[in-house]
Parts: C-alpha cells; structure tokens; sequence
C-alpha cells in the first residue's frame, strides 16, 4: 500500500508541475490545480511515511496559494507542514513556520486563527525548545489582545509566565503575572487573580524580595481565599522574622501543591529564611603593627625579697662579730 501511495503522488507532483508551465496560449500558470495536485501528493507521501517529500509538497502548495493572493489557504498548508514535522519528530523550522502562518492569517482577517497556530506550534515545541515556544505565546497574546479577547490573552499571557517561571526569569515572570491579573480584572475573575496573588508573592520570594512579596499580598489579598490569605501570612512573617520552619509549614500547604505545576515546583524549590546569628565582635588587630614597647629599666632584674631577707641576716652577722 505504501509503494502504491508514493505512486499516486509522483503522479500528483506531475499533474501540478505541467498545471504551472506556460504556453503560447496560457500566459499564466494555473496556482489553483496546482496547489490541489501538490496538496494530493502530500496526503499520499503522508500515508506512505515519506514525511520529508509531505512536507515539501505542503510547501509548495503554500506557495502556489500565495501566488493567488488566497492567504488565507497558503497559511492552512503551512499548518499542514507544522503537523507533518510533529510527526517526523524534527521541529527546527515548526516556530518559523507558525509566525509566518500567523502573519498570513492576520492578513487575510482571520486573528483567531492566527492566535490557534501559534498556539498549537508552541505545544510542540515547548519541551525541546522553550525559549522559541516563550516567543510564540507572547505574539499570541498580542494577537488577541488587539481583538479585545480578555479571556483568550489571559489564557496565553499564563502560559507565557509558566515559561519564565521554568526558566528562572523571575523578574519577567513577575510582569507577566500583574498582566495576567489585569486582563482577569477586565474580566472580573475574582478567584483567578487570588490565585495569581499567591503565584506572584511566590515569584517575588524567589527574587529575593520580600518587600515586593508584601506589596503584592496587600495589593492583591483580598481576592483570596480565606485558607490562602493564612498560609500567605504565615509564609510572609517566617520570612520577615526568619523562621525556616514556619515558612517550610505556609509552602507545604495544599492548596500550593495543587497549584500550576511550575509554581508548585518554584514553592518546593524556594530557599527558606536563614536566621541571622549574632556573635561577639572580633578583636581589632592591625596588620604590620609595630611591636609594644619596652622599657629599658624592666631588663634589670629587681632584688627578690629572699634575698632581701637573706641580706638583713648577713648584716646581723657582721654586728654580732663586731661585738
């Protein structure tokens, strides 16, 4: 079945190669048979496993939609080559082939498309490559941004700010939360941003800044939980009095465990308060100092009083003979 298939689209590739030449009386070339014929022959190379030659046909068939001016189908074929590499399992070209799938779907009018290809390229490259996966989700959440899409931004917006969190870009991580809160207060999901409060005091631990936690859990507590406005409380006293174990209990908490995975791992990752011990001052000694001085009279060794009282016994002595 397989040699069979690969047959069929050899023949599709002839059929869309002749439907491109010009003659004396076709000046131009017929883009619509094909961009069918090459889509054909892609389909046949896809069940025959020949997903290099699949993928190419899908190209070209992008391609002969473009010289149409139908953007909008070139940009469906560019799709087509995305899943084709997903199966292939090489996905070094899966990021330029979505922004340039979404660029052709913003073109033609179609945000909510553009917004989906993105997204679905980003799935699949977001294990392997999440830098370029980060990239892909910020342009998403611009897209429907422009259309006034507060949910859908949000929704991206959080993927974006799981990425940073994963790779340790915390200060970034912090902007893209208040962004997702901003876009759930046009919303008003009120249980959402309580549970990006406690991400976001999170994030603002791991920076190192407590001061910043703080601001947050009093900006934001109020739309917690009344279990996530203790444990925030809890966790933000352990580390302004510096208590290991107090902070150990808030981030062990369930409701942190069941949170996002990223920050569910950020929580059990975070580094604890360390109290600060306090110990005698050291002793001032200054370095290449001069030795201490001696005087000269302490060489001389003064009388013992032995032999003070030895020499009262002598002097009886030398009276007693006298005498």
């Amino acid at each position: 079945m397989e040699a069979r298939k690969i047959e069929e689209g050899l023949e599709c590739i002839k059929a869309a190669e002749k439907s491109m030449k010009t003659t004396l009386l076709k000046w131009r070339p017929d883009y619509d048979v094909a961009a069918d014929e090459y889509t054909k022959a892609a389909t046949c190379f896809r069940l025959g496993k020949h997903y290099e030659q699949s993928k190419d046909c899908h190209l070209k068939a992008a391609d002969c939609h473009r010289q149409n001016r139908s953007l909008f189908h070139a940009a469906r074929s560019l799709e087509q080559a995305i899943l084709i590499c997903k199966e292939m399992g090489d996905i070094r070209s899966v990021a330029e082939l979505a922004d340039k799938a979404c660029t052709w779907y913003q073109q033609q009018g179609s945000p909510d498309a553009a917004a989906g290809v993105l997204d679905k390229a980003a799935k699949i490259i977001e294990q392997q490559q999440p830098s370029e996966a980060l990239q892909l989700y910020r342009r998403a959440a611009d897209v429907v941004s422009i259309e006034d899409n507060a949910r859908q931004g949000a929704e991206y917006v959080s993927k974006t700010a799981r990425i940073l969190v994963k790779l340790k870009m915390y200060d970034e991580a912090a902007d893209a939360i208040r962004r997702e809160i901003g876009l759930h207060q046009q919303s008003e999901n009120i249980p959402a941003i309580g549970r990006l409060a406690v991400a976001l005091v999170l994030v603002q631990l791991a920076r190192g800044d407590t001061v910043a936690a703080e601001k947050a859990f009093k900006e934001w507590g109020n739309c917690c939980d009344a279990p996530e406005v203790q444990t925030l409380e809890m966790l933000l006293q352990a580390y302004d009095e510096e208590d290991p174990d107090s902070a150990k209990r808030a981030l062990n908490s369930s409701f942190i465990k069941h949170m996002d995975v990223e920050y569910a791992r950020l929580a059990r990752d975070l580094t604890l308060p360390e109290p600060t011990v306090v110990g005698p001052p050291p002793a001032s000694v200054r370095p290449n100092a001069a030795p201490s001085y001696v005087s000269p009279r302490a060489s001389s060794q003064e009388p013992l009083p032995n032999d003070k009282s030895s020499s009262q016994n002598q002097e009886g002595d030398d009276e007693f003979s006298l005498c």
